[in-house]
């Protein structure tokens, strides 16, 4: 007698065929989280499926085995969640993302990506271009309830705005953390879900002039970032390094967390050294933002400035907590400029912050307060 199949594997069964399916006109569930599938493959168009309307809190609005019918669909449909392959016949779904987003301005898109070089090299572009995340396309046997999971615990951080509606009124309050702080020897930014393209239009705002070496981590896959550190160097025009052990921090360079291990400093005489640390954070990421905010908090005795950009979840605040009490200072993303306002939200609604804007905004701050030749007195009166 065979075993009684697993829920995995009665989400699995492929059906015989599955056309693309129009928007729906009505009749969707109250409140739920439309999500639009665009990939070529009737299988994993059908996984998909079946993974999001297990879940009561979500529904299917369409789905599309080409870019050129997901924009179509959009003109008329609105939907939450994009679920995007990247790897079509025609227009594939990097080319087709300005458009995408340009059709449908209120949703996220969620790159679902292969393993590949390549496919990194795709999926680092989509993000630095304004898709808000990434989950990789597994291999087949890979759709498991593991993968159901993370799927759409990512579909839901995406399409739910509570967050936004419920914290974008204090926002204007801001700031809220008064303490004058010196002047930052670093500059220490994590972000994750919806970083990189906010990562990409601060850095952008950022001239010669502003030499601090800044720090990044970006929750990304461990394959992904190489790939990531060589866009932000195209992006912010300064050396960008990935910050294995031994990797000395220096002004006008960019060091990037590893995704292997956090990224920890420590002072040698006068310099400022990284050592890598596998060991597991509170907030349960590697790379963690907390180990590299306590860390620079304490080899630069509090002259650090953080800046936390969008994020799912909560990592960085404890890091952020322990800044501000040996005197740094934390700067946010705004709610309405985030694709999850969850690591930004958890600092700003705590008072932690003396300045939530949007990542431009975070950028010409930047290059008002400490570019060369920037007033110390306005430094000083703005911090």
């Amino acid at each position: 007698m065979s075993p009684p199949a697993s829920s995995a594997s009665r989400l699995m069964r492929m059906p015989q065929s599955l056309p693309d399916e129009a928007p729906k006109s009505g009749g969707g569930k109250t409140g739920a989280i439309r999500v639009m599938l665009v990939d070529d493959s009737l299988t994993v168009r059908t996984i998909f499926r079946r993974m999001v309307e297990s879940d009561g809190a979500m529904e299917v609005a369409a789905t599309a085995s080409s870019a050129e019918r997901a924009i179509s669909q959009l003109k008329t449909m609105p939907v939450d969640v994009i679920l995007l392959d990247l790897e079509m016949p025609g227009m594939g779904g990097l080319e087709a993302l300005p458009s995408i987003l340009a059709t449908a301005p209120d949703a996220q898109v969620l790159v679902v990506s292969s393993l590949t070089e390549d496919g990194a090299e795709a999926t680092v572009a989509a993000l630095s271009q304004g898709a808000a995340d990434t989950m990789l396309k597994p291999r087949p046997g890979g759709f498991n309830e593991d993968y159901r999971s993370q799927l759409l615990g990512k579909i839901r951080a995406l399409g739910s705005d509570a967050d936004q509606a419920e914290t974008a009124a204090p926002q204007a309050s801001a700031p809220t953390q008064q303490r004058r702080s010196p002047q930052p020897e670093v500059v220490a930014i994590g972000a994750s879900t919806g970083g990189i393209h906010a990562l990409n239009l601060m850095l952008r705002t950022l001239t010669a002039d502003f030499d601090l070496p800044i720090l990044i981590t970006q929750h990304l896959p461990a394959s992904f970032i190489p790939v990531f550190a060589r866009q932000i160097e195209v992006a912010s025009g300064r050396t960008t390094v990935i910050a294995e052990d031994g990797t000395e921090i220096r002004r006008g360079e960019i060091a990037i967390a590893t995704g292997h291990g956090h990224m920890i400093l420590r002072r040698i005489g006068e310099r400022l050294v990284v050592r890598n640390s596998s060991e597991p954070a509170g907030s349960g990421c590697l790379p963690s933002v907390d180990p590299m905010l306590t860390s620079a908090a304490n080899a630069c005795e509090g002259r650090v400035l953080a800046i936390i950009l969008s994020g799912m979840g909560r990592d960085g605040f404890v890091g952020a907590q322990q800044l501000v009490e040996a005197g740094g200072t934390v700067w946010a993303q705004n709610p309405e400029t985030s694709a999850v306002w969850g690591m930004p939200g958890a600092v700003a609604k705590a008072g932690l912050t003396s300045h939530v804007a949007s990542p431009e905004a975070l950028g010409a701050k930047l290059m008002s307060l400490y570019a060369r030749g920037a007033s110390a007195e306005t430094a000083r009166a703005a911090t």
